[in-house]
């Protein structure tokens, strides 16, 4: 598109192009996706009661409104793109950086890529087939899906952001028609479910935590808008602003759509769907009970857009920061998108879709998920004390991330206690990182050294960048605000 091209000054650079409006479609577009239609289940299951469940939806949003607003102190302190890893490998150094890098690069994003378009082409095709198995064709829509997006993502940010904005439209509208719905079912008397909404309330710290993981599940997402930091119009105004709009407009849908659920459906009714969202539209709105699988279908494919958008800028930084391949540093000349970053992003989440158990393999690494987070935000707290000169235009009371950190380690001990090797697992998984860090970038300038090796990198990389048009960012004329030098490292790595 004519509007990703360089601009008049004609420097080879991604653009500030994301506006309030994309970064909010960016954050809503990746909050909501199929979690508000499933993880209603798994909430009341572990809580007991239609109240608890409640408490606990207005907990996570409050929860998750708090990392949110740490990560906004976080983006803009350090104005640099890649989320988490960018302030892990500033607080705790490279070899830390790496492992979450690792992970998160190869098997967390491409995981959930997947399964989000998974759930896209289950609920496109549901309309037409039913409960007819269609496992094959299932995949075959999922992988199309995630080429068409691949495909977006390398000719067009704007394109991309367009997509979010717009889906976002559909988000909002299948959880307003669920919340309408509720509500009129609820002024027509149908109120019985809310006459002991705190009976069969399990209180087992164990159980309430493990409540409290589902309900993350759907709000998850609020971070990845801090993955393209360096191309949002005024990060400083834009980033928070951004997070504030999207936060709490999502928890307040999210507990609205949660008592029109229980207004219409019982515990057990509820217990026993597959998917709420599908099963209050079937019982509930007749004739047009159709639409809710199209609209679900929207949701997931906006969220699989979102998440391939934010996710190829974390392989995009890793290579700047030396710690991945240079030709995923680089960008196409003419579209100005880490067109590589974008390939091997989608390349990944395609070879996820292959095998039947994807749920399975989030399930081990949803820990490490968390765990990331979680140090990120004890990153905020090391750096307020070992930088405390460094500007901050958002300066949070120390209390917020502190708290923030309490919650988050008392959730992952509890998982870990309740699950001990499934979550084992999930943490030897990432510690398999080690060995490619030390042999390749501790170890990097040996293997360098070695003519054969260096020769077919660097022949593997000028083929590339003949194929796609690809070169290193320029230089940008503005300094970040932090610690880390983005013009610093550019050079390094066009030298």
């Amino acid at each position: 598109m004519a509007d990703d091209k360089k601009g008049g000054g004609g420097a080879v650079q991604m653009e500030a192009k994301l506006s309030l409006t994309n970064g909010v479609g960016i954050i809503i577009g990746n909050i909501i996706g199929s979690g508000i239609f499933i993880s209603p289940k798994g909430v009341l299951s572990a809580s007991g009661s239609i109240g608890m469940s409640l408490v606990l939806w207005v907990a996570c949003g409050i929860y998750s409104s708090m990392g949110a607003l740490c990560y906004a102190e976080l983006g803009t302190t350090i104005k640099t793109s890649g989320g988490d890893y960018v302030y892990i490998h500033e607080a705790f150094g490279p070899i830390v950086a790496f492992m979450q890098l690792w992970v998160t690069m190869l098997v967390i994003r491409p995981a959930t890529q997947a399964i989000i378009t998974v759930t896209f082409a289950n609920y496109l095709v549901q309309p037409f087939v039913g409960d007819c198995d269609m496992e094959t064709e299932v995949k075959m829509i999922a992988i199309a899906a995630l080429m068409f997006i691949t495909f977006i993502n390398c000719t067009s940010v704007r394109l991309s952001t367009l997509i979010n904005d717009g889906f976002m439209v559909a988000k909002i509208l299948s959880l307003v028609l669920v919340i309408v719905t509720g509500g009129i079912y609820m002024c027509l008397g149908e109120v019985d479910n809310y006459s002991a909404p705190f009976e069969g309330t399990i209180y087992s710290p164990f159980k309430l935590s493990m409540a409290f993981y589902n309900g993350m599940f759907a709000y998850a997402g609020w971070n990845y808008l801090n993955f393209m930091t360096e191309e949002i119009q005024n990060p400083n105004r834009n980033l928070p602003l951004a997070i504030v709009i999207s936060m709490p407009l999502v928890t307040v849908i999210y507990v609205l759509a949660n008592v029109a659920y229980f207004s219409a459906m019982s515990v057990t009714e509820l217990l026993s769907s597959p998917a709420v969202g599908i099963t209050f539209a079937e019982t509930y709105l007749g004739p047009v009970a159709w639409i809710m699988p199209i609209l679900v279908a929207m949701s997931t494919f906006s969220a699989a857009n979102g998440s391939i958008l934010t996710g190829s800028r974390l392989t995009f930084i890793g290579a700047r920061y030396k710690q991945l391949p240079q030709v995923l540093a680089m960008v196409n000349t003419s579209f100005l998108t880490p067109i590589p970053s974008v390939l091997l992003t989608g390349f990944v989440s395609v070879l996820m879709v292959l095998p039947g158990n994807i749920g399975d393999v989030m399930i081990y690494f949803s820990f490490v998920f968390y765990f990331t987070i979680d140090l990120a935000v004890c990153a905020l707290i090391y750096l307020r004390f070992k930088h405390p000169d460094w500007e901050r235009p958002i300066r949070l009371p120390i209390v917020v991330p502190i708290l923030f950190v309490i919650i988050c380690s008392a959730i992952l001990a509890a998982s870990v206690i309740e699950d001990p090797v499934v979550t084992g697992i999930g943490i030897l998984a990432t510690f398999s990182a080690l060995p490619v860090y030390i042999v390749f970038i501790y170890f990097g300038e040996k293997l360098n050294a070695m003519s054969w090796f260096s020769g077919a990198i660097e022949g593997a990389t000028v083929l590339t960048q003949k194929l796609l048009s690809l070169c290193l960012e320029e230089a940008k004329t503005t300094q970040p605000a932090a610690a880390v030098e983005l013009d610093d490292l550019k050079k390094e790595a066009t030298a």
